[in-house]
């Protein structure tokens, strides 16, 4: 998979500066007050709730998010539970609510479980925008969506065809049962494989959930291999399964000849690709799709947008965003990494 050309464009300056992109478009609008797609000189006050704290992937979303917000002048507070669990977020969508913020980013731990909290924070005038993990369309003001459900599916399963050669026994190692974007992505890919000719010798013989906890995702991946011993590939499309899924196999007799693939970060992955457990995996960058959320929250905060199908808006070294018909917003495509360039990532 390739970047467009502008996005290469865009992820060499800020490479310059420290920021990893993997998907950006230039852009050199100004705001009022001089900033890059800042859109009023009123700050913002913005709560940054992922699924749950301590998790890298989300780490390096926030990142993005609170670079963002120095560019906007705006006020960024992240807060979120431990385990990722919707009742967990519950308690502090309705903090935000109650500190009267301007915007709330969520990524949501279930579609409908925290609806009626988001809908109490928008009456009050906070505006929600998802990321990463998306409500019922009704439940938030806009949707930052890291890729197309069906171009994470199609990358994955290009990737583990590949590996084991067009044929055998595969198997999915998500994260929690509820989780919106896992379940949307293992749905393309059961799709994929019953329609596509390209697959017909690929048999998807079991889905296990490790509920994005690390130990938990390792024994789901060392159960995988005693209940299935001709499993061919796994494929994790989530960055915690991914790499407890790589660190149980560099260390079994599996390594090299079950393959393993699926959504992660370079840092978490890179011992493995280099010791030959992973041969390539794929993944947008957190840090873009958090500051992208930021931007997109701070739009709807100052009026610039209504989060209307068409409304456009700019972030940053981003460059500029319309809003989809579905209300929300695409950050792009994944990125592969391999051993050729995950040297030249660091998140």
């Amino acid at each position: 998979m390739k970047f467009h050309s502008k996005r290469a464009t865009a992820f060499s300056a800020l490479l310059l500066s420290g920021a990893m992109v993997l998907t950006a478009c230039g852009g050199d609008s100004e705001s009022a007050d001089g900033g890059d797609g800042g859109s009023s000189s009123e700050a913002v006050s913005i709560t940054m709730l992922p699924k749950n704290l301590g998790n890298p992937y989300f780490d390096t979303s926030t990142k993005g998010a609170k670079a963002a917000a120095t560019d906007l002048g705006d006020d960024l507070e992240e807060v979120g539970p431990e385990t990722a669990s919707p009742d967990a977020q519950v308690q502090y969508i309705n903090t935000a609510a109650q500190q009267g913020v301007g915007a709330l980013i969520v990524s949501a731990n279930d579609p409908t479980a925290i609806c009626d909290a988001l809908n109490e924070a928008r009456d009050a005038g906070t505006k929600v925008v998802t990321f990463d993990s998306d409500t019922d369309p009704e439940c938030r003001d806009l949707f930052i969506n890291q890729a197309t459900a069906e171009g994470i599916a199609k990358v994955q399963l290009e990737l583990i065809a590949e590996q084991i050669g067009g044929s055998g026994e595969i198997a999915i190692l998500s994260a929690s049962a509820n989780a919106t974007n896992q379940n949307a992505w293992i749905k393309m890919m059961e799709s994929e494989l019953e329609s596509n000719p390209d697959y017909a010798d690929i048999e998807l013989v079991d889905t296990v959930y490790g509920d994005d906890d690390d130990q938990k995702s390792f024994d789901e991946t060392a159960a995988l291999l005693q209940s299935h011993p001709d499993l061919k590939g796994i494929i994790s499309p989530t960055t915690v399964g991914i790499s407890a899924a790589a660190r149980y196999l560099s260390d079994s007799d599996k390594k090299g000849k079950v393959m393993l693939t699926g959504l992660g970060t370079p840092n978490q992955m890179r011992e493995y690709v280099k010791d030959g457990t992973v041969t390539a995996f794929a993944l947008w960058n957190p840090e873009d799709l958090g500051a992208l959320a930021t931007y997109a929250a701070d739009a709807l905060a100052t009026g610039e947008i209504n989060g209307d199908p068409g409304d456009k808006f700019q972030a940053g070294d981003l460059g500029e965003y319309t809003v989809e018909e579905d209300n929300s917003v695409l950050l792009g495509d994944p990125f592969v990494f391999d051993e050729s360039n995950i040297d030249d990532f660091d998140f």
